[in-house]
């Protein structure tokens, strides 16, 4: 079955820089229609942060655009998470998803990462 582990998460300062990772298996990520990263803050709803299409075309939350890219490598299966510029506002558990639509989408999801950023 699909497993999404995702790992990268740290406590880091206002302006510095982590790089999250999403490890898949059990399928090729270049078979899912598309793949993202979500962030849930307390008492927040769960946002869509950033995402990459099998066709490589890229989507961001406007909070983090200019500063945030998500790319993936084929060969090791895996998709990123550069975070630049991080704001306390970016503090968050970051959870990796996966897309697939056939006769209606389904969505698989890691176990989250949790992404702290101190003043």
């Amino acid at each position: 079955q699909v497993q999404l582990v995702e790992s990268g998460g740290d406590l880091v300062q206002a302006g510095g820089s982590l790089r999250l990772s999403c490890a898949a298996s059990g399928r090729s990520i270049f078979s899912f229609n598309a793949m993202g990263w979500y962030r849930q803050a307390p008492g927040q709803q769960r946002e869509l942060v950033a995402a990459i299409t099998r066709g490589s075309a890229t989507n961001y939350a406007d909070s983090v655009k200019g500063r945030f890219t998500i790319s993936r490598d084929n060969a090791k299966n895996t998709v990123y998470l550069q975070m630049n510029s991080l704001k306390t506002e970016d503090t968050a558990v970051y959870y990796c998803n996966a897309q697939i639509i056939l006769g209606g989408r389904h969505d698989y999801w890691g176990q989250g990462t949790r992404v702290t950023v101190s003043t």
